[in-house]
């Protein structure tokens, strides 16, 4: 019998069952150079992400505690961070059930995942597509403790690839106790508490090593959001929570049913220990490493915080909300004020004034007309008048057509009544006069360092801004014509007495000319007199400006006197709208409450050195022992020095 010789099929027909066709040598080139470029570009993109990072080798200056005294600007201690002695605790210290409702509450899979959570992420990923918004996170307590020590508050892809970076280094050179025990030492608490014994002590007046099982039940609840469910200001929500917190216990096995039944939540005696300029002290202490480079110890730090300014910021605030924010649709508010060197006098952050998030300081909002200020400069120094005069009428800058909030127009107004009314199509003749880059100039010019695109909306605030930096631009006019970098530090001094730092006064010189300041001050004047900004007037010459973002989800009102500036904003996190709050509404309020209280007592002076003539007849008040006493009504400088500032350091060392 002959064998048939083989042949191979042809071309186009499949392949006999059983053997597999290779891939065309082309389609494994192109395959195998896309595999080679797609490596490069990981491998690009891994060093870009790592180009930034903080050194991980640094976290052996952790291991020391430091510990913080912060004293108000007359030097009255008012808190301590990182608890003398007791800060940092051993795990082995803690009661078991302590780490246990932080892990149950935070990372339940943290002794199994190796870092990141991909199972954690990808159940995060299903609920929040489910609700077509952010519900649920998957962070890891080691890329929390890796945004803690490195890391800083801004959210964003970038930031987010180098926390899982920096957590997958912990996990390699740390094991999970250790992980843990850092963690429980630097987390925020609120309340100004850094770290679980801080906490304990700040909430319940003992160390952790000897918190119950429903104390450390709050204290893993309040790791959500330390504003919200603080004891001290939210009890009713603090004890929710820790019902939560004991119901993910049992159900990670940490806690029989039985046992957590018996825990009594209600029962948890609660320390409350007013203690004001939470906000202030949390900046304070982002920038303590400026100060004291590697070094560790106990620090005492004089800050620029006026006592009875900050307590009446927080009254002014708070009231507002609480007689408001219901009806308003608002939740939120921040409220800060400086002297005319630029020292921070009062800082409220947010609600309570206790958060981690600093809105004062970090939050970037639209300000709407009150960017206007920037604006008229930027005209003013272009050869326009106060009393030049401009048609309000429509106006196209290709297909935007920029209108008024009340969507009439008043005709030929001067400049003067343009500011002082917020007309918008005026403000944006000035800035086309002038030019956008000129009023981007300004602002930078007056210390604003978030992002100015000279585009046309500029004119009308679209462009976020902090309520820190506007409200030091504000300075610059107050103090006829001298930008200030705003400052809260006035002394470090270190365990043995040495003083590390004092603070011998420094600005970024002129932002414009004298006449030009006092041109603007009195534009804002006829803002309160007549215009948007007539809720906040004084007993006292003032100047100010209202500020309204679209659709009612920003709402500011900044403003100064011959003795302080300060700026108010309100609005709501999400950036939801609220029910049309104005400038000239809750935030004008707000800004003359606090007005009011802090210069009740004081001579009323005229704008320096705006003033024409003596000064008004002070308005007859009880002196307030808690201010400084009352500085000559003579004229002042320009800039003010230290020692002039009505607001400043009492008992200064």
């Amino acid at each position: 019998m002959t064998r048939k010789k083989r042949r191979d099929p042809p071309t186009g027909t499949p392949a006999p069952r059983g053997r597999r066709r290779r891939p065309p040598r082309r389609l494994r080139y192109v395959l195998a150079v896309a595999a080679v470029w797609a490596a490069v570009a990981l491998g690009i993109l891994a060093a870009w992400l790592a180009a930034e990072l903080p050194d991980p080798r640094a976290i052996a200056a952790f291991d020391k505690p430091t510990t913080v005294h912060l004293a108000y600007a007359d030097g009255t201690p008012f808190i301590t961070l990182a608890a003398s002695g007791e800060t940092a605790v051993a795990l082995a210290d803690l009661p078991r059930w302590l780490p246990h409702a932080v892990i149950a509450t935070e990372d339940r899979r943290f002794y199994q995942h190796g870092g990141l959570d991909l199972r954690g992420i990808a159940r995060a990923l299903i609920v929040n597509v489910r609700a077509g918004a952010v519900r649920e996170g998957a962070s890891t307590i080691t890329q929390q403790l890796a945004k803690n020590l490195f890391l800083g508050p801004e959210r964003h892809l970038k930031r987010k690839a180098q926390e899982a970076m920096l957590a997958l280094w912990l996990e390699r050179r740390l094991n999970k106790d250790e992980i843990l025990e850092l963690y429980l030492n630097r987390v925020y608490f609120g309340a100004g508490a850094y770290g679980v014994d801080a906490a304990a002590r700040r909430y319940f007046g003992k160390p952790a090593r000897r918190v119950d099982v429903a104390e450390a039940a709050m204290l893993a609840g309040l790791l959500k959001a330390p504003s919200r469910y603080a004891p001290t200001v939210n009890l009713a929500g603090a004890q929710a929570r820790a019902t939560v917190v004991l119901e993910r216990m049992v159900a990670a096995e940490f806690l029989e049913p039985a046992a957590a039944a018996a825990v009594d939540v209600r029962a948890v005696a609660v320390r409350d220990v007013p203690v004001s300029g939470h906000s202030f002290a949390g900046w304070v202490m982002d920038q303590i490493p400026e100060f004291i480079g590697a070094a560790r110890g106990e620090f005492r730090v004089v800050t620029t915080l006026d006592r009875a300014v900050q307590e009446s910021a927080e009254r002014a605030v708070t009231s507002a909300i609480r007689r408001d924010g219901a009806a308003r649709a608002f939740d939120q508010a921040a409220l800060v004020a400086l002297s005319h060197d630029g020292a921070v006098r009062a800082m409220v952050g947010g609600a309570d004034g206790r958060g981690s998030f600093n809105r004062a300081v970090d939050a970037h909002r639209q300000p709407g007309s009150a960017f206007k200020p920037i604006v008229y400069l930027a005209g003013l120094e272009a050869g326009l008048e106060p009393s030049t005069r401009l048609v309000d009428g429509p106006i196209a800058i290709g297909a935007w057509r920029p209108a008024n909030i009340d969507g009439t127009f008043a005709g030929e107004v001067t400049l003067t009544d343009a500011f002082a009314r917020s007309i918008n199509t005026v403000a944006v003749q000035v800035a086309e006069r002038a030019g956008r880059s000129r009023v981007a100039a300004a602002g930078r010019r007056l210390g604003i360092g978030s992002p100015l695109p000279a585009i046309p909306s500029l004119a009308l605030g679209t462009a976020e801004v902090t309520p820190l930096e506007l409200t030091a631009a504000y300075v610059a006019i107050a103090n006829g014509g001298t930008g200030v970098w705003p400052y809260a530090v006035v002394a470090v001094v270190d365990e043995r007495g040495a003083t590390l730092y004092r603070r011998e006064g420094s600005g970024p010189g002129p932002a414009m000319a004298t006449a030009t300041a006092a041109k603007l001050a009195r534009m804002m004047s006829a803002t309160i007199q007549y215009g948007t900004g007539r809720a906040a007037q004084l007993d006292r010459p003032a100047a100010g400006k209202t500020g309204t973002s679209q659709d009612f989800r920003d709402a500011w009102f900044l403003g100064f006197t011959a003795d302080l500036t300060a700026g108010v904003w309100v609005g709501n996190d999400d950036n939801s709208p609220m029910n049309r709050v104005t400038g000239g509404d809750v935030p004008a309020r707000v800004w003359r409450d606090f007005m009011l209280a802090v210069h009740r007592g004081r001579p009323a002076r005229e704008l320096m050195p705006f003033g024409v003539g003596p000064p008004r007849p002070a308005v007859a008040r009880t002196p307030d022992p808690a201010l400084p006493p009352s500085p000559s009504p003579a004229r002042a400088p320009a800039a003010p020095k230290p020692e002039t500032d009505p607001f400043s350091a009492r008992g200064r060392e």
